[in-house]
């Protein structure tokens, strides 16, 4: 298969097309407007739907209802209309609906700035809607990355009914990259009849599918909270993916990152190697579920003395990263936030001093 040149949010709106899915409903919003205006056009060429919300609230209940009727659905946006969604997003889970979000990160909190960030990580993982609900969340590291998992988050999304998130900086939105669209994660949508509002005379049907996320009854709440949970343990105990740079040998300093900036470790432990001095990388491609044991072992290796979270945050993947040490080895956190992205040499110099 040939390889095309394609901007990052592009790229995603494509991925999304030859996935098999042909309903997006979104609000523009930088650093991710391309997607929608790429989708505007593209969408009406496969005979698919393009819709504009009049808000990213909007937005998040046109993803709930046409998800309940058994559509393959999915939208893009950027932190803070992440947050507008956040209501709809938890109703999506509690009624356990297939829907797949992509954010592309931007600065913040508050109005931030238009620069990549990865400031988005505690809503992702920990806090993207109330109750409990969790979403399954991948981080793409290349634009060819983020196309395969955009493809694959909706067999995902469907395999657990439940929202399954992308969450890329503003890098990978906005960089060209030669992507390829592997033809076999073209999927169709699985077992929708048996649970979506599609039409009784649609299934062939005499009895309703009912799709809601209100239960005034506790014991049925709890019983709902229950099989969700059930589902969260599944994806730990499933999907849990990560890549793991130089640990086949002796190392002296263990790096977690991921996204771009992990590209950027990736250059500075090389340049690294060049003097004599080895260090490893454990990349997080899944957020939740979190690698804790990959991290755990990796921090295990005699030779490891130090493990440092390197993030375009002000330190928030570093919780997870003690999580998983429990206290083995010292923890510690190097980042930026702002649109700032560390440099290969910054790193050089941080891992010196957490090395000695």
């Amino acid at each position: 298969m040939a390889k095309v040149l394609m901007k990052g949010n592009e790229a995603i709106g494509e991925a999304a097309i030859r996935a098999g899915c042909l309903n997006y409903f979104a609000y523009p919003i930088t650093p991710q407007s391309e997607v929608a205006e790429y989708l505007a056009r593209r969408m009406p060429e496969v005979g698919g739907v393009f819709l504009q919300g009049e808000s990213e609230v909007a937005v998040g209940y046109m993803l709930f209802g046409a998800a309940g009727a058994g559509a393959r659905v999915f939208t893009t946006s950027s932190s803070p209309g992440i947050s507008l969604m956040s209501e709809a997003i938890s109703y999506i889970a509690a009624a356990q609906c297939p829907a797949v979000f992509v954010n592309i990160v931007r600065g913040g909190p508050g109005l931030g700035g238009i620069l990549p960030s990865q400031g988005d990580y505690f809503q992702a993982t920990k806090g993207i809607g109330h109750g409990d609900c969790r979403l399954l969340v991948m981080a793409p590291a290349s634009v060819q990355e983020a196309v395969e998992m955009v493809m694959t988050a909706f067999p995902l999304a469907e395999k657990y009914r439940n929202p399954v998130m992308v969450i890329g900086d503003g890098l990978i939105g906005q960089m060209m990259e030669p992507v390829e669209f592997p033809d076999h994660l073209k999927t169709e949508p699985s077992n929708k009849d048996d649970w979506a509002s599609n039409g009784m005379e649609h299934r062939g049907s005499d009895s309703r599918n009912l799709v809601k996320s209100l239960f005034l009854d506790p014991v049925q709440l709890n019983d709902n909270n229950l099989q969700l949970k059930a589902k969260y343990d599944r994806m730990r105990a499933e999907e849990v993916r990560f890549e793991a740079y130089n640990t086949d040998g002796p190392y002296r300093l263990l790096i977690v990152s991921y996204g771009t900036m992990s590209r950027v470790c990736r250059t500075s432990i090389d340049m690294l190697k060049a003097e004599g001095i080895e260090v490893g990388m454990i990349r997080p491609q899944t957020l939740f579920p979190f690698p804790e044991k990959a991290v755990s072992d990796a921090a295990d290796s005699p030779s490891c003395t130090h493990v440092i979270s390197i993030e375009m945050s002000m330190g928030q993947m570093v919780e997870d990263v003690e999580r998983s040490i429990q206290g083995r080895r010292p923890v510690s956190w190097y980042g930026k936030c702002g649109g700032e992205i560390p440099t290969p040499e910054e790193i050089i110099e941080v891992v010196k001093e957490r090395i000695g």
